[in-house]
Formats: structure tokens, sequence, C-alpha cells
């Protein structure tokens, strides 16, 4: 699949989420402009945490490990629809996986320009690692992951330290699927 990402429409969005623009993928990030992405943490029923290896041919952060799965939300694309989406493509999850959003995060340098919406699911079926994407992928329990993100990890994406800090700060690292229904 040789498909040119640069070329993909975005919602250009300021400060406040609200679109004021559409332009390529392309231009927005060679502009620096806030745009939209969603982020999604799968949880096994064991408590692990899949990170996936971004694939040595992305643009960007290529060879790091990051969240579970993540795209940027296509022009006239919510966040939910782009995160059930990338579930399907980059991983192969779809149907019966109920997604909760989590939390959301503001447009700043550390998230790439990218205001974030973070969800969470529970999945322990297979995985079809999409291979354009994904180079592997590694289940880690929040005990290493917390340790991972306090060494300050150069293996993982700046954006997933963030991630992780943030929902520690919110949940801890106990039985996940407790904390939210509480």
């Amino acid at each position: 699949m040789d498909k040119d990402v640069s070329q993909e429409l975005l919602d250009v969005v300021d400060e406040n989420d609200q679109i004021v623009d559409v332009k390529t993928r392309g231009e927005i990030h060679k502009l620096g402009l806030m745009h939209r992405a969603s982020h999604i943490l799968v949880f096994n029923s064991q408590g692990k945490l899949f990170l996936q290896k971004r694939s040595m041919n992305k643009d960007e952060n290529p060879g790091l490990w990051d969240t579970s799965a993540a795209g940027h939300v296509d022009s006239g694309e919510d966040y939910l629809a782009c995160a059930v989406r990338e579930l399907d493509e980059e991983l192969g999850i779809s149907g019966e996986v109920s997604l909760i959003l989590l939390f959301r995060i503001p447009a700043s340098s550390q998230t790439g320009m990218e205001h974030c919406a973070i969800y969470a699911c529970q999945f322990d079926g297979p995985l079809t690692l999409q291979a354009e994407e994904i180079d592997e992928g590694l289940w880690v329990s929040p005990e290493m992951m917390s340790q991972r993100v306090k060494d300050s990890d150069p293996g993982l994406t700046e954006g997933a330290k963030l991630i992780w800090k943030l929902y520690c700060g919110r949940y801890g690292t106990s039985s996940w699927i407790d904390t939210l229904s509480e």
C-alpha cells in the first residue's frame, strides 16, 4: 500500500479545538498548525497495556514505542470515529469493543500541536498489526510502563509519556476497569 499520507485532508483547529480551515497533513505539519488526533490505550484482562513500535518508515517518531493505536482525525471525522477506525486499521480490533473516553489533552508542542482525545478499551483477542504502521507490539504491566516513563525512556514517544503521566494522575495503575466504573 503506497499511500501518500502527506496528502490526507485534516481539519485545522484553533486553541479551543474549533475548526478554522482544512489543509493537507503535509502542510499542517510543515506549518506547525493545530489539528486533532485520537489515542487508544488497549488493556487486556490481566491489566497489561499494549504498546506498538512505530514503523521505521513513519514520518514522525519512527522506531519508537507509542500508545496502543493512534491517528489523525480526518477532515469531517470526529474523535470517536477516528479511534474506532485506528483500532481496526492498526490492530485489527473491530466490532464488540467498548471505547471509554478517558480525557482530552490540548494542543501543544509536546503533542505535536495535536488536540488529543484519549480512549481506553479492554481486548483479549488476537491482534493483527498493520505492517505499514507497526514494526512490533508488546504487552507491558502498568508498573513497567510507569518505570519507563519515570526513567524518561528515549525509546518511548513524548506523546506516550505525556499520556501515561496524565492517565496515572487520574486513574493510578491499579485495575483500570474498576477505576473507570467508579
